[in-house]
């Protein structure tokens, strides 16, 4: 059963933003409020990585490529997390995805294709 649903990708030029949304499914809405959760990223021939990450509380951690653009964050009343991406550059194309920090295998949704291209 799909337990998280990323969205809002798509294709910008370089320096554009993008605003991606992760839904929880009604299966772990009673956990999702206590769960530290992250972004994570998989460009092709790369393996996937974490850029971002939050605690329950809201405490966040970026990856350094990342840092000072990205912004996470997480709607409990709504069991939704976002990543805001300002400034994209190139290197950002890839499938990027929702999961617990750190991940669960049965926890990976399709994904969200960010591509940055002029």
């Amino acid at each position: 059963q799909v337990q998280l649903v990323e969205s809002g990708g798509g294709l910008v030029q370089p320096g554009g933003s993008l605003r991606l949304s992760c839904a929880a499914s009604r299966s772990i809405f009673s956990i999702y409020s206590f769960t530290a959760m992250g972004w994570y990223r998989q460009a092709p021939g790369k393996q996937r990585e974490l850029v971002a990450a939050i605690t329950s509380g809201g405490s966040t951690n970026y990856a350094d490529s990342v840092k000072g653009r990205f912004t996470i964050s997480r709607d409990n009343a709504k069991k939704t997390l976002y990543l805001q991406m300002n400034s994209l550059k190139p290197e950002d194309t890839a499938v990027y995805y929702c999961n617990k920090d750190p991940s669960r295998p049965d926890y990976w949704g399709q994904g969200t294709q960010v591509t940055v291209s002029s």
